[in-house]
């Protein structure tokens, strides 16, 4: 199929490249003229495994292209997938004012019959909108079809989340479309389901806002956990056997981040608002999920004592190990709420240090985790990267001041912790 797909960001880039892969003639369109440059030349602007590769290959089989051209890519395309970003107004509900700038364009550019596909997550009700300014701007003979099909690409696996997923969801309103989209999808091999447009739109924010509310959960028992002398690994584990409840998103720590779940939560409860209901579970959840960046912040004060003039290490920084996005990553309010006593900061991350030096100031970027630990006089860990589980122990000890670990991540053993000689302080454990 000719696919357009809209915004070169974690969703679009990675969605267009899977398409390409598949067999389909893909363009992926962006008003960075300096990150299209970039992606014409086979370099990726974001830290995905396996995107660069696999972006690298369809170009080299003249399968997927870059412009910032979006009428052109329009005209030449039959299915345009639209991946702008969605940023969370002050409000908390989604700003569209980029989908809608891209509807505008595309309208003028409808000739013949066009797919539009939301691929952004959206609130309910979005395609209604997109379909009125595509009618109103469309010229005589053209038609059109707006879809609803939501991402659920974990970033760090977003490429094989795309290319194995657990479902596809297709929100239609016309066999045609129905009929174009499955005929798509079907190399996957992965159920697909078929509903209308308004539920599939919420389908994404209901299972965000549900996942989020899993972790919130755990976080919440961790501190029950911590006051009852109680392990939340083992409660997580004793839980998650439960196939009615399963174990993943049962990890404590020190809250969810990302681009996702902090802006769909957000967005949803503004959404049931506006439909009238004051959905007080999540709003439960969001306040739970700040608190725990605070009750981490106050562990840390009762490991060192005062924190002003303090030295404090610091690995990891993205939201989560294996991307490197900073986007609402809880160590940005962590770091702020160290910095607002006093506190001197050392911080590296394998990927996210360009990124994280767009929002974090004054803090010492490292080149390795050793010299993080350096001098400091306690060491955080607040993304769980695989090299820092595999990280010499008997090393850190000897480099700090202080044999201080406060893991936000439960990424250490307490026994051995205890062996080796560390004060060791990590969530809903004894």
């Amino acid at each position: 199929m000719k696919i357009a797909v809209v915004g070169c960001g974690y969703v679009g880039l990675v969605s267009g490249a899977c398409f390409a892969s598949l067999g389909n003639q893909v363009i992926c369109v962006d008003i960075d003229e300096k990150k299209i440059a970039s992606l014409k030349k086979g370099i990726s602007p974001i830290y995905e495994p396996g995107l660069e590769e696999l972006i690298r290959q369809n170009i080299r089989k003249g399968l997927i292209s870059f412009t910032a051209d979006l009428r052109t890519a329009a005209r030449k395309s039959d299915v345009i997938f639209i991946a702008v970003g969605t940023p969370p107004r002050a409000n908390g509900e989604a700003d569209l004012s980029f989908v809608e700038n891209v509807v505008r364009t595309i309208a003028k550019e409808l000739d013949g019959y066009k797919l539009i596909v939301e691929k952004s997550t959206v609130p309910v009700q979005t395609g209604e909108h997109i379909a009125r300014v595509l009618k109103a701007s469309a010229k005589k003979g053209a038609s059109f079809d707006v879809a609803s099909n939501p991402e659920f690409l974990r970033e760090g696996t977003a490429v094989r989340d795309f290319m194995n997923p657990d479902r596809v969801i297709l929100g239609v309103a016309s066999k045609k479309a129905e009929k174009i989209l499955t005929d798509l999808y079907r190399p996957l091999k992965a159920p697909i389901l078929i509903t209308d447009l308004k539920s599939a739109e919420i389908i994404k924010h209901a299972s965000n806002s549900y996942l989020a509310m899993k972790i919130s959960f755990i976080n919440a028992i961790s501190i029950v956990c911590e006051a009852a002398g109680a392990n939340v690994d083992q409660v997580a584990t004793g839980m998650g056997l439960d196939k009615r409840i399963g174990k993943n998103f049962l990890n404590p720590g020190i809250g969810f981040g990302g681009f996702c779940f902090p802006k769909d939560l957000a967005a949803f409860i503004r959404i049931s608002e506006k439909l009238g209901y004051d959905f007080g579970l999540l709003k439960a959840v969001e306040e739970i999920n700040e608190n725990q960046k605070k009750f981490f912040v106050k562990k840390i004060e009762e490991a060192v004592w005062n924190i002003n003039s303090k030295t404090i290490g610091v690995l990891g920084l993205s939201f989560k190990p294996d991307t490197d996005d900073m986007r609402f990553a809880p160590s940005i309010d962590i770091i702020a709420m160290l910095q607002a006593q006093g506190a001197r900061i050392k911080a590296f991350d394998p990927h996210a240090m360009k990124k994280a030096k767009e929002s974090l100031k004054d803090i010492e970027y490292c080149k390795d985790s050793y010299s993080v630990c350096r001098g400091s006089d306690c060491l955080l860990i607040l993304t769980e990267w695989d090299e820092f589980k595999e990280i010499d122990l008997a090393k850190v000890k000897k480099l700090l001041k202080q044999p201080i670990v406060i893991d936000g991540r439960n990424v250490y053993d307490p026994g051995r912790m205890k062996e080796l000689g560390f004060q060791y302080h990590s969530i809903g454990r004894p």
